[in-house]
């Protein structure tokens, strides 16, 4: 397994129950395009060989919706050294003020991350790499559980470790059809610290511009961190909010994660 540690989990068992018990609530994001716990991602795949399974919830609150997945399942696999497919099967749940929350599946994602600079011998240099994603329309878009059209993602992310500092980002170009829907650009970055053997904290800032025609642009950013319980079981955690039109776009958004790499 990689040793990126922004990678993460927790007992199967408990990690399920919180999931399910956050579902429950109807506080619930179609997938995130992202690294887990944090919607800005990395140039780093799954080690050779190697993958990577999540189990996830993640939301987000805005003033008169509540939309997310509850529960999720990621997974990565690399099929060469700089290289790796994935794909995320998301349970959506999507709600409006004063109204029931619709919950079943949403749109699913799929993509490949390609490493094409990878640090030099040592890992110390400067990473980069690309990670399209395509978002297929497999939810109900009349239920709000999905976007009705495939919509496309095309970053490019950067990564410099210091010692125990890590830091990453960069953004890339959405392609969004669909009526009422205009294409957008999505940019982030992130500091994150190795604190202890087993806790990885960090924090991210990150920008969007308006994905409607009539929407507005948004700036928010989330604070988080991993703990590892062992190589292979992890607990992925991070929250925040929105500081620009947040009422509008995000007064609260959050991911929980359960991770297991082999």
């Amino acid at each position: 397994m990689r040793s990126n540690p922004r990678r993460w989990g927790t007992d199967v068992r408990t990690g399920t129950a919180v999931l399910l018990g956050l579902a429950a609530a109807g506080f619930v994001l179609p997938p995130a395009v992202a690294g887990p716990p944090f919607r800005t991602d990395d140039p780093v795949p799954a080690d050779y060989q190697h993958g990577e399974l999540y189990l996830f919830a993640t939301g987000t609150q805005a003033k008169w919706t509540n939309e997310g997945v509850a529960p999720g399942i990621e997974a990565n696999y690399g099929f060469t050294p700089n290289a790796m497919l994935h794909v995320i099967l998301p349970a959506a749940a999507y709600s409006r003020e004063d109204s029931q929350t619709n919950w079943g599946y949403g749109d699913t994602e799929i993509g490949v991350k390609y490493r094409f600079l990878d640090g030099g011998p040592d890992g110390s240099g400067l990473m980069a790499g690309t990670f399209p994603i395509v978002v297929l329309p497999t939810g109900d878009e009349n239920r709000g559980l999905g976007g009705g059209d495939a919509q496309v993602f095309l970053p490019i992310w950067l990564q410099k470790d210091f010692g125990p500092w890590t830091t990453y980002g960069g953004g890339g170009y959405w392609v969004n059809p669909g009526a009422g829907n205009q294409n957008y650009w999505f940019v982030g970055w992130l500091l994150q610290r190795q604190v202890t053997d087993h806790l990885v904290l960090g924090g991210e800032l990150f920008h969007e511009t308006a994905d409607t025609v009539d929407g507005v642009d948004s700036t928010g950013f989330n604070l988080g961190g991993v703990y590892d319980f062992s190589p292979q079981h992890h607990l992925l955690f991070s929250a925040g909010t929105g500081i620009q039109d947040a009422s509008e776009t995000n007064t609260f958004s959050y991911y929980l994660g359960y991770q297991y790499t082999f």
